[in-house]
């Protein structure tokens, strides 16, 4: 199946616009997700045909934290009617934060064809285009994920040595003020630490900045220049991280998929993990 990318894309197929994704609501070859920071969203009027997806219950391990295990991953994407041969698009609100943690995800798990709807339910919604209230629920499939691809995430022994040997570039993606440690988290959300700051050597690159105001992902060469002026070029291995993995997913697809960097890694322990870590270091502006 022929899908246009977007002229942001530099990997082809990774991005479809709102227009392309209401003109392919009824193809059975493809099934659209709604991921969502607020989990009441998708009741609210989503996409028609879409499944909805709980990022704190579904795309996670809920006994440890972890994502979410191979036979949970494929106990849901079985019933979301997705089997390997599916094309994925996800989309959701906040400029598609969680959206592409579990493009991520299912990257980790090697879903071959995955797609963000580029803009996500905000530019939809802006666009006054149909909603549907009604859950989907569609025929069951059977799914067979690969075991996780371990190189695209980053795990705390790896953080430790890009942060202490400059082995990696560190990008913060979290705001200022969070990366200054004035706060400790964004406003109204609970997952939090002991204290603020940032890893030493990380550059704050909010994921935000790669967006437009539509919520669309900026072009090519705006993006160079976006992270090229923080010495983030692609020559060197690059670790994103922010809070618990969610922002960070979004920035590890725009160095992975926007802009072509060959070693980027997602560390999904973010903040959460790093501070509360005892005795490891902390910077702060």
């Amino acid at each position: 199946m022929a899908v246009p990318a977007s002229a942001t894309a530099v990997q082809p197929g990774v991005l479809v616009s709102t227009e392309w994704v209401a003109e392919h609501l009824n193809d059975p070859s493809i099934r659209t997700v709604e991921v969502d920071v607020d989990t009441k969203a998708y009741q609210e009027g989503h996409i028609p045909n879409a499944v909805g997806w709980a990022w704190d219950t579904q795309l996670c391990d809920t006994v440890r934290r972890d994502i979410i295990p191979k036979e949970k991953l494929e106990q849901l994407l079985g019933q979301s009617g997705i089997d390997n041969n599916t094309a994925v698009i996800l989309y959701g609100d906040n400029n598609n934060w969680f959206a592409a943690w579990a493009f991520w995800q299912l990257k980790v798990y090697g879903h071959k064809d995955v797609r963000l709807m580029d803009g996500g339910r905000k530019k939809w919604l802006a666009e006054g285009r149909e909603l549907s209230t009604e859950a989907t629920k569609p025929t069951s499939k059977t799914y067979q994920a690969k075991n996780p691809d371990w190189s695209l995430r980053a795990f705390l022994p790896e953080v430790t040595k890009a942060s202490s040997e400059r082995a990696a570039q560190m990008v913060d993606v979290r705001s200022p003020q969070e990366f200054s440690g004035e706060i400790l988290a964004p406003p109204g959300l609970p997952e939090t630490c002991q204290r603020g700051g940032h890893i030493p050597g990380a550059k704050n690159i909010p994921w935000g900045k790669a967006c437009n105001e539509d919520g669309t992902f900026k072009k090519t060469e705006e993006l160079r220049t976006l992270y090229g002026n923080a010495g983030i070029d692609g020559t060197k291995p690059v670790i994103a991280y922010c809070r618990i993995g969610e922002r960070s997913s979004h920035t590890w697809f725009v160095l992975t998929y926007l802009l072509n960097f060959k070693h980027v890694k997602n560390y999904d322990g973010s903040w959460t993990e790093w501070g509360n870590l005892v005795a490891a270091p902390v910077e702060k502006p």
